[in-house]
């Protein structure tokens, strides 16, 4: 891989993330309203034709109130909009964030409802269930952490079997329905909401 496109991807992901920052840096229910010129303020380079899409994507997400949906930030709460393609990280020390992620590929797999965070995985290791395998029988039988784990550099497991919001080393499956039925963030964005998050932490799809 060139230097220089690897600074295209960094750089990519650095626009994203800042952009979803620029355009939910105040806090849910504080009256704050970012413009579409503050959620776009910084200049990328995109790595894809699906980067614009993606930006403007981003540009055109309303903020939430976490009280909507949730009845307290005691361990934080945390909303996946499978519509959207965004996860919403709320903490109980007032951090609110908007992150852009991957959606599972077709309405069979994706599941709604309530559930919470009950297991972090830091370099997780992987195991396709019998359904994927089903579908792709060629997958390998177990991959272990590194760059071609699908689950990225962190995983956190939800109380339904083999749902997880985890990272992805795949940067062309953000803002894609592309998963089976998981929820992807960028390594840089996982990290920063597993390192929030805790055992119990509510989470909410919708």
């Amino acid at each position: 891989m060139s230097e220089k496109g690897f600074n295209r991807r960094a750089f990519t992901r650095f626009a994203v993330g800042a952009a979803m920052a620029g355009a939910t840096s105040a806090l849910a229910g504080r009256g704050f309203a970012a413009t579409e010129e503050d959620a776009l303020a910084n200049d990328f380079v995109p790595d894809s034709q699906d980067t614009p899409m993606l930006l403007r994507r981003i540009s055109s997400l309303q903020m939430r109130n976490w009280e909507d949906y949730f009845s307290d930030l005691s361990k934080d709460a945390i909303l996946c909009d499978t519509n959207d393609r965004v996860l919403h990280y709320w903490g109980a020390d007032g951090f609110y964030r908007v992150y852009p992620t991957s959606v599972p590929l077709t309405e069979d797999m994706t599941r709604r409802g309530r559930t919470s965070i009950t297991l972090k995985r830091p370099d997780p290791d992987w195991r396709p269930t019998a359904s994927m395998l089903e579908r792709h029988p060629g997958l390998p039988g177990y991959v272990g952490p590194g760059p071609d784990n699908p689950l990225g550099i962190r995983a956190l497991n939800l109380g339904w079997p083999a749902y997880r919001i985890h990272g992805t080393n795949d940067i062309r499956k953000i803002g894609r329905q592309s998963s089976s039925g998981c929820i992807g963030l960028f390594n840089e964005h996982i990290v920063e909401v597993y390192d929030r998050a805790q055992v119990g932490t509510p989470v909410l799809l919708i």
